[in-house]
């Protein structure tokens, strides 16, 4: 099996919902990670890159048809690079990164490029074709934003249908984690979101989005737009509940967002052909599947597997970059892991930051590479759970060590 490498690792600012990325394609957005990818690594002939693995969790849109072989394209990669496009809902940035460095282990391709693109704004309605012609009465309209939708009654029945914010009401109630805590855990969250931001802490991942405005003038977007600094635990406390009785609300929960990411894989051998400098070593990754109506515990599960294939034990990992969708389960998973607190999302996580389904696992497998360098930790681990009930976790070496 060959030694696999991230040579290089970026993502665009994430935008909120029909924000300062909303009028930007999600195909066009891959396209600025993977070129920026490029031309940050002039060494690299992109006509030897195998394949483009995009994760996407609409595909109900703009990104259908897949989306990762158009971002190819667009970026101007030769049409020879193929490209393909997963869906493992929330973890299908992640996942296209371990389809990637499996391939690249059994000798299928040298080179690859891996991510995800999401835009939740241009996320579109879509309806149903009707069963019989001239169908009478209103035909209902679904909104592919997030979510369930077209559910197979025979799966609601054996499983349920519920909504993401319900999962996490349910983990809340299941292991009694209070509104205060979880809103405790969102204001960390943003606390630490701003002080990243104030120095620089992405500078070497975020590449700007640049676009035309309807008037023509160019619009740059170069830093996160969804933390809120001025957040406050009073601020938080006075958010109503998503379900009456409940501890979920949006404060405590990640954003509905727009953004991509990108990474470069390459084997050692080739890597060091090309005279590059890798960033670390991709050691593991897994997943893990479990009750959809606790959706938000899939990293425990994931991680744990993950940690027995690197045989590795929780205390060995320096760095966590754990997806907070909700902070109901990133408390639990947590506490189940026994995780250090101060190893995880050391810059902020989701509910600071947002959550653009498809592009999340590569962006935090972004931040965690590049936050290694700086704190010279040796293991890293990226986990994040999944809509209808799965988790992915990846584990990452610092080369340096």
């Amino acid at each position: 099996m060959k030694e696999v490498v991230i040579v290089d690792a970026v993502r665009t600012p994430i935008g909120k919902y029909k924000g300062a990325l909303k009028s930007v394609r999600p195909d066009d957005l891959g396209a600025i990670v993977i070129k920026a990818l490029l031309d940050r690594n002039p060494n690299l002939s992109p006509e030897q890159i195998e394949d483009v693995i995009f994760g996407n969790a609409n595909q109900a849109g703009e990104d259908n048809r897949n989306v990762a072989r158009m971002s190819a394209l667009l970026a101007g990669l030769p049409i020879t690079v193929g490209g393909t496009t997963i869906n493992r809902l929330c973890g299908s940035g992640l996942d296209a990164v371990l389809y990637a460095a499996r391939s690249i282990a059994v000798g299928e391709g040298d080179i690859y490029i891996a991510g995800g693109t999401e835009s939740m704004t241009r996320a579109p309605y879509v309806m149903g074709k009707p069963e019989v012609d001239f169908p009478r009465g209103s035909m209902e309209l679904q909104d592919t934003t997030i979510g369930w939708r077209f559910t197979n009654k025979k799966l609601a029945e054996m499983y349920g249908a519920e909504s993401m914010p319900q999962t996490a009401e349910n983990v809340a109630k299941r292991y009694s984690i209070t509104r205060e805590e979880q809103d405790d855990f969102a204001l960390r969250s943003q606390q630490k979101a701003k002080a990243a931001m104030e120095n620089e802490r992405f500078a070497n991942e975020i590449v700007p989005v640049r676009f035309k405005d309807r008037k023509g003038n160019e619009v740059v977007i170069s830093q996160d737009e969804h933390p809120r600094p001025d957040s406050s635990l009073e601020n938080l406390g006075k958010l109503k509940p998503i379900f009456e009785g409940g501890t979920v609300t949006a404060g405590n929960a990640s954003g509905v967002n727009d953004g991509a990411s990108a990474l470069l894989l390459m084997s050692a051998e080739k890597a060091k052909e090309f005279g590059f400098k890798p960033l670390a070593k991709y050691v593991v990754g897994a997943v893990a599947g479990l009750e959809p109506s606790v959706m938000g515990l899939g990293p425990i599960y994931a991680s744990r597997k993950a940690l027995t294939r690197a045989n590795l034990s929780i205390d060995k990992i320096g760095l966590v970059e754990l997806n907070e969708a909700f902070a109901s389960q990133s408390i639990e998973c947590m506490r189940q892991l026994e995780l250090d607190a101060e190893k995880v999302n050391v810059n902020g996580g989701a509910i600071a930051f947002g959550h653009p389904l498809g592009a999340s696992g590569a962006r935090i497998l972004t931040t965690l590479v590049h936050e290694m360098k700086k704190q010279k930790v040796q293991y890293g681990l990226a986990t994040m759970c999944i809509g209808v009930g799965q988790g992915i976790a990846a584990i990452i070496e610092n080369i340096e060590n």
